[in-house]
């Protein structure tokens, strides 16, 4: 698979991620639904903590993309929501810590919204991944 970035402009790139990506050479597609901070039973987990939630999000995510025979490194789209933007983008070095070994800078969307399903819930994170 050869990922082409297109960045017309580079502010995003101090952001951690492209405008775009040219794909070519991919064969399978991964769509993960919104990852949230829920335990293995789905029970909601670090209630008003906006980093405790990203962290375990990301852990979900990871997860999802491992048990798809893939990783950080094959996302090649983020959907972001979070209920405090603000605090979303305090805690967003999570996101380097995760992605920035891979050298994968997908692109992303992040969207405040009013609430997420389950009311304590601050932070999801949905993806699409790309491999061979």
């Amino acid at each position: 698979m050869q990922r082409t970035p297109v960045n017309p402009w580079d502010w995003s790139l101090s952001l951690g991620y492209n405008q775009a990506e040219i794909i070519e050479g991919a064969t399978r597609r991964l769509i993960c639904s919104g990852q949230t901070a829920v335990d293995s039973g789905g029970a909601p987990q670090h209630p008003g903590d906006m980093r405790g939630q990203i962290a375990l999000a990301l852990d979900n995510l990871q997860a999802v993309l491992e048990a798809g025979g893939m990783g950080l490194g094959n996302v090649t789209r983020l959907g972001v929501y979070a209920t405090d933007v603000d605090a979303a983008l305090a805690n967003f070095d999570l996101m380097g810590q995760r992605f920035g070994p891979t050298g994968n800078t997908p692109p992303m969307t992040l969207l405040g919204v009013t609430r997420l399903a389950i009311p304590s819930l601050m932070f999801e994170i949905e993806a699409e991944a790309l491999a061979r």
